[in-house]
C-alpha cells in the first residue's frame, strides 16, 4: 500500500514542512490518502483549496485537531462541513473557523447567495455564543467594522462581559446608533469598555455626558483626547471638578484642543505649570490672555509650598543627586515633565551653589535673565535654560530670553552674572 501511495505522489517525502503534494490531484489519489494516508498527507490535502466538497467534508470528523484546524481554515471547505465544526471540542479549532467565517458574511451582500449567506450567519451566531471568550473575541474582531452583518449579532456581542469580545464592537461597530451605548451605559460596563466607546470615532454629545457621569478615569481620559469626541461645556466643567483632584486627567483635559479661555483659566488653577505652557502653546493665546493665565498659576504657586521636614529631605535628597553626578540637563527636564517643582528647586540651588531661597525669588521673579543666569550658574544648557523660563518659572513672553544659534546663551558670562548676583546680595 505504501508503495500505491508513492506511485500516486511521484514519491513525495514529508519533511520538517510537512508532505508537498501534485500540483493536480487525482479523485483517485484523494480516497487513497483518506484510506491509507499518513497524518502529514491528510493535512496537506486538509489544506488545498482544489481538494473536493466531499474530501473536505469528510476531513472535518478526522481525530487529528490539527487536520481539522487545516479544514476550518480552508477557505474551500463547503458550508454543511463548516457547520460541523461549530461544537469542535478543539478551541483552536473553533477559532480558525470564527476567523474565516467573521471574514465571510460581511462580503456576503443580502440576497447574493442567500443560502449561504444563511447558513454562514447561523455558523457566526454560534461562534459568538461560545463558552470561550477567545472564540467569541475573534468573531468580534473579524465584524467589527462591518455593516452587512445582522444587528442583533452585534447587539449581542456589543453587551459580552469580556472586554475582548465587546470592546472592538464598542469602539467600531457602525451599527451601534446613540440610544445603544446609551443604553449599554446604563447598564453599567466595565472600564475597558467603557473607553471603547469613549474612543469611538465620533461619539455624541449625550454619550460624552454619560461616560463622564461615570467618573471612569480612564474612559474620560480617553474621551478627552478623542478630537471627535463632542463635548458640552457643561460636561467639560463636570470633568473638570473631577480632575482636580485626580492627577491622570490633568495631562488629558490641559490638552483638550479649543478649550475656552474659561475653561482654561479653571484647568490652570491645579495642573503642573508645564501643562499649562503646553496648553498655552495649543491655543496659540493672545499675549494678554497668556500672561492673565500665567499670573493665575504664578500666584498659586507662591502658596504652595511643602512642609518644613519635607523641605529639608528634599534638600538631602538633591545633594545625594549631586554627590552621585547625576544632576544635568536630562535630569532637570524630567524634573520638569514631572511636575518635581520643590525637588528641582533643591537641585537648582545645590548645583548653583545658592541657597534655595535665593533659587525661590528667582523663580518667582518673572525675570528671564534672571533665570537663565541661574541656569548658567548650574551649568546647564541654554535649551535647558529655556525650559526653565517657559515650563517652570512661566516667565511672561515679553520677557523671555531665547538661545542664539539655536543652542547659545544670547549674553555674555559677565551679563549673567551681574543678573544672578543682584539676588544674590540681597540674600
Amino acid at each position: 500500500m505504501l508503495g500505491k501511495l508513492k506511485s500516486l505522489f511521484g514519491g513525495d517525502k514529508a519533511g520538517k514542512k510537512g508532505v508537498v503534494l501534485p500540483a493536480t490531484l487525482t479523485k483517485e489519489a484523494e480516497q487513497q490518502i483518506l484510506k491509507d494516508g499518513s497524518q502529514d498527507q491528510k493535512q496537506a490535502l486538509a489544506k488545498r483549496t482544489d481538494a473536493r466538497p466531499e474530501v473536505l467534508y469528510f476531513l472535518a470528523e478526522d481525530a487529528s485537531p490539527e487536520i481539522r484546524r487545516a479544514i476550518a481554515q480552508n477557505p474551500s471547505t463547503p458550508i454543511q462541513a463548516a457547520e460541523k465544526l461549530t461544537s469542535d471540542e478543539d478551541e483552536e479549532v473553533r477559532s480558525e473557523l470564527a476567523r474565516k467565517i467573521g471574514r465571510l458574511v460581511p462580503g456576503l451582500e443580502p440576497g447574493e447567495q442567500t443560502a449561504l449567506r444563511e447558513k454562514a450567519i447561523s455558523i457566526l451566531e454560534s461562534l459568538a455564543a461560545d463558552q470561550l471568550p477567545k472564540v467569541r473575541a475573534y468573531v468580534a474582531e473579524e465584524i467589527k467594522s462591518a455593516d452587512g452583518v445582522p444587528k442583533g449579532l452585534v447587539d449581542k456581542l456589543a453587551r459580552d462581559v469580556e472586554e475582548i469580545v465587546c470592546g472592538p464592537i464598542l469602539q467600531y461597530s457602525p451599527l451601534l446608533n446613540d440610544d445603544d451605548l446609551r443604553e449599554i451605559i446604563a447598564a453599567g460596563v466595565s472600564g475597558g469598555a467603557l473607553k471603547s466607546i469613549a474612543s469611538r470615532a465620533l461619539v455624541s454629545e449625550d454619550v460624552s455626558a454619560d461616560i463622564a457621569a461615570t467618573l471612569d478615569v480612564p474612559a474620560i481620559a480617553a474621551l478627552l483626547t478623542n478630537t471627535n469626541a463632542q463635548i458640552r461645556e457643561d460636561t467639560l466643567d463636570q470633568i473638570i471638578d473631577h480632575a482636580q483632584t485626580v492627577e491622570d486627567l490633568h495631562a488629558p483635559v490641559a490638552l483638550r484642543p479649543q478649550l475656552s479661555i474659561r475653561a482654561m483659566k479653571r484647568v490652570a488653577g491645579f495642573v503642573a505649570s508645564a501643562l499649562v505652557h503646553a496648553m498655552m502653546e495649543q491655543a496659540d493665546l493672545p499675549e494678554d490672555q497668556a500672561e492673565e493665565l500665567l499670573e493665575r498659576v504664578r500666584d498659586r504657586l507662591q502658596t504652595e509650598r511643602v512642609g518644613e521636614d519635607e523641605e529639608k529631605e528634599l534638600a538631602k535628597q538633591a545633594m545625594s543627586y549631586f554627590e552621585q553626578g547625576v544632576l544635568d540637563d536630562k535630569f532637570i527636564h524630567e524634573q520638569i515633565e514631572a511636575n518635581r517643582r520643590e525637588l528641582l528647586l533643591q537641585c537648582l540651588a545645590v548645583m548653583a551653589d545658592i541657597p534655595a531661597k535665593t533659587v525661590r525669588q528667582i523663580i518667582h521673579s518673572k525675570s528671564g535673565r534672571a533665570v537663565t543666569a541661574l541656569a548658567w550658574k548650574a551649568g546647564l544648557g541654554m535649551r535647558t535654560a529655556y525650559e526653565l523660563q517657559t515650563k517652570y518659572a512661566l516667565v511672561p513672553t515679553a520677557q523671555l530670553l531665547s538661545a542664539k544659534e539655536g543652542n547659545k546663551y544670547p549674553i555674555d558670562d559677565n551679563e549673567l552674572d551681574w543678573h544672578l548676583s543682584y539676588f544674590v546680595e540681597q540674600a
